[in-house]
């Protein structure tokens, strides 16, 4: 593992890999394996960060309760109850290899405000800069619906974007991604790497554990937020946490070797890794000298997501997941064009406006398709008033096409009031005028065409 570059590694554990689901007894195997494993790798001038389910596990078992309740406040007062112990825990297995640890608490609301984005982003840097190994875990004890990540493969996602992870390790309890359910059908085929998430046909059908709140589903979700911003994100056996390094290491050795070659199919889950290579024959326009090639040994069992080319960092990953979006703004075509040529958002090219938000706040931006005056009924004059907003004739038609976010310099009544509209129309339309425009282009993110990575929110999963 030692090597010129030093890595940033993201490791999630879910709550099936920390306790056991029907005792709720913590995986000492497990967790010390794991453990062994960041340390080595911090020894090897790696910076890793752990993100950890578990308190509510955990504080079953301490309250010795059979079962998940589904009552609110009964679950926060067992996060609170099983964080204490968690974290104890994780320090005292740490503290055997004299490996120092901190402990971060995360809602999605502590990252909403760009000033208190940029302080984690900091602490996360000091922490890492210092050689301490952050765990990190979603504060379930003040979280609810409103301002939850949904699920910590989603935090862990966030985490790594934010301190821009060259890896992510989502660890479960298969081995990797399958094309059909390997428990039902023996014929399952294993999806060893992935290069286009919205192309992607996996099963998904793993709900996740009893305790837990995450599934396969939302690792994928994960991976497209992961990716997205530049993270290799991986999948694969959280039982054996020594395969962390060894996927490290073939993958670097993929990036690193200088010819072509094709990589060997991943291991089964109890075969020897062997060195393998299969060169690609490639027509020379001259003779040349026989290469000497380093082996490329094979990887053990797993899913790759490859990381987009172009990744969405810091304020454009932030506008698009750090917040959540209170409302709708629907634009069109015209208005499209001119953001994606860096113009701001004039009045003009707004078309409609859904939901309630103020200045400042996100919303999703929707390009429709505009209706033409010349198609519109004379009743087109007439409007309704609904929530204080003036809503007139629907001016749009289609499904539309959600394509980002945007913070607003106008609530959603004086959008309403100025849409379609001059700039220079502003002032006389609501007697002042903030800016020219509806949002200014550096406060407008776009996503991705070809796999548009969305912040699931909870009643989503």
């Amino acid at each position: 593992m030692k090597g010129p570059k030093s890595l940033t590694i993201v490791i999630k554990l879910g709550t099936s890999s920390i306790v056991d689901e029907k005792t709720h007894e913590p995986l000492i195997d497990i967790l010390s394996l794991i453990v062994k494993t960041a340390v080595k790798l911090h020894k090897d001038g790696h910076k890793v960060i752990i993100v950890s389910s578990g308190a509510i596990g955990v504080g079953l078992r301490r309250m010795d309760l059979e079962k998940r309740p589904k009552y609110l406040p009964r679950i926060q007062a067992l996060a609170a109850i099983g964080q204490c112990r968690l974290i104890s825990l994780w320090d005292s297995l740490f503290g055997h290899l004299r490996q120092p640890i901190a402990q971060i608490l995360l809602t999605r609301n502590d990252i909403a405000d760009r000033t208190q984005y940029l302080n984690a982003q900091n602490t996360f840097a000091e922490l890492l800069e210092m050689g301490v190994i952050p765990i990190v875990n979603e504060n379930d004890t003040i979280a609810v619906t409103e301002i939850k990540f949904g699920d910590n493969d989603t935090l862990s996602a966030i985490t790594a974007a934010m301190v821009h992870a060259d890896y992510l390790f989502l660890m479960t309890d298969v081995d990797c991604l399958y094309d059909k359910n390997p428990r039902s059908h023996p014929d399952a085929k294993a999806i060893e790497v992935v290069e286009d998430i919205s192309m992607l046909e996996a099963d998904v059908s793993s709900a996740g554990s009893a305790l837990g709140t995450g599934g396969m589903s939302t690792k994928i979700v994960a991976a497209r937020l992961a990716t997205s911003a530049g993270v290799t994100t991986i999948i694969t056996r959280s039982s054996n946490p020594g395969n962390i390094a060894n996927i490290v290491t073939y993958v670097q050795s993929l990036k690193s070797s200088p010819q072509s070659i094709t990589p060997q199919p991943c291991s089964p889950p109890s075969g020897n890794i062997s060195p393998a290579i299969t060169l690609v024959n490639e027509p020379l326009s001259r003779p040349t000298a026989s290469l000497k090639l380093e082996p490329v040994p094979v990887a053990p069992l797993h899913t790759r997501f490859i990381p987009s080319p172009q990744p969405i960092r810091d304020r454009y990953f932030w506008l698009l997941h750090g917040l959540a979006p209170h409302g709708t703004v629907y634009i069109d075509a015209g208005a499209h064009r001119a953001l994606e040529n860096k113009a701001g958002l004039l009045p003009v090219g707004v078309v409609d406006v859904e939901g309630t938000f103020a200045q400042q706040e996100a919303v999703r931006l929707v390009v429709v398709d505009r209706i033409p005056r010349s198609a519109l009924s004379p009743r087109s004059s007439t409007s309704t008033l609904v929530n204080g907003i003036n809503h007139g004739v629907k001016l749009w038609e289609g499904p539309g096409m959600e394509v980002g976010r945007a913070l607003v310099n106008y609530s959603a009544i004086e959008i309403m009031r100025i849409k379609g509209v001059r700039s220079g129309e502003i002032e006389g339309l609501l007697g002042y005028a903030e800016s020219e425009y509806v949002a200014l282009r550096e406060n407008i993110s776009f996503f991705k065409r070809e796999s548009r990575p969305v912040t699931p929110s909870l009643e989503l999963l």
